[in-house]
């Protein structure tokens, strides 16, 4: 049996499978085959002695069920170490119960991977009073990466205009939008929510003046109903920005609201490759294989994590 394989969720296959090459492994589909009453069956590729299950965790329960059993075959297969690698993290934003009744997701799928996997890498973690992503798998190693290296080279690459300004949604996002400008030695700027009603709300900025004429990156983690990028965007160009242009770590809007982005004047939408969407233009790869270095040089082996 070899040291270290990939194995991965058939919807993750193509970042999967580039992942793998990155590192210098063998890559191996988990098969699953659906019943007609809604089972699962589900089969996985040759074991290794460390084995590297990637899986982004979007649309996430029949995804959950094929992990557990997936682990199950491969552990009995004779895996000794299993690394989950869910470059998007399900179920992490409900960690408290907000009405009674309510419950807890995060503290249900923390002991569920904890008691499944060794470690868990994921990226940007959705997580509100959560300090920590150690704090959500107990007994296990878990890395919470940051998505701003990667979207700062691309940015980079694409030679962002020095008079850009990155701007995000809320005080929320303000950690990571700070990185990302300092990053690229840009000013930036985070939004505020007025509320006027129930289900009205406007985004507004302290300094709307600092737009006029300027470019701007809007920056967010999740966009799932695109509501608040909208706000934003209207808020921006009216405030005289040149151009609006939006970077998400995960995209969880469907497809068809790219048109609706577009035609509210936003130039372009792009998202990273943490959940498979027609946005995808970043990569993750290098972000996966430095965190995975650890992994090779504990088996005395040094792959190409590089």
């Amino acid at each position: 049996m070899s040291t270290h394989v990939l194995q991965y969720l058939p919807s993750s296959a193509r970042d999967a499978a580039r992942l793998a090459a990155r590192l210098g492994l063998a890559a191996h589909a988990i098969e699953v085959h659906h019943f007609p009453d809604g089972e699962l069956r589900v089969s996985v590729g040759p074991t290794a002695a460390t084995t590297i299950v990637y899986a982004s965790l979007d649309q996430p329960n029949d995804k959950l069920l094929t992990l557990l059993f997936a682990a199950e075959a491969l552990r009995r297969g004779g895996v000794r170490r299993l690394v989950l690698v869910a470059p998007y993290l399900c179920y992490m934003r409900q960690d408290t119960a907000f009405h009674a009744g309510e419950a807890i997701s995060q503290k249900v799928m923390g002991r569920l991977i904890a008691e499944t996997f060794d470690r868990v890498i994921t990226v940007d973690a959705h997580l509100h009073r959560t300090r920590n992503i150690t704090d959500v798998f107990p007994g296990i190693e878990a890395v919470n990466l940051s998505a701003m290296p990667a979207i700062a080279d691309f940015l980079m690459a694409n030679k962002v205009d020095a008079g850009t300004i990155i701007a995000g949604p809320d005080a929320e996002s303000e950690p990571w939008v700070r990185d990302l400008a300092h990053r690229l030695g840009a000013d930036f700027a985070i939004a505020r929510k007025i509320r006027h009603g129930d289900r009205s709300v406007e985004m507004a900025f302290s300094d709307s003046g600092i737009f006029a004429g300027r470019p701007v990156v809007l920056v967010d983690d999740i966009v799932s109903s695109g509501g608040t990028v909208l706000a934003c965007a209207k808020a921006l160009l009216a405030a005289g920005a040149k151009s609006v242009d939006v970077i998400v770590t995960h995209a969880l809007f469907p497809p068809e609201m790219i048109d609706t982005f577009l035609a509210a004047g936003l130039r372009s939408v792009r998202s990273t490759h943490s959940v498979p969407h027609p946005t995808n233009a970043i990569e993750l790869d290098a972000l996966f294989s430095d965190a995975l270095r650890g992994e090779f040089a504990e088996a005395g082996t040094q792959g190409r994590a590089s």
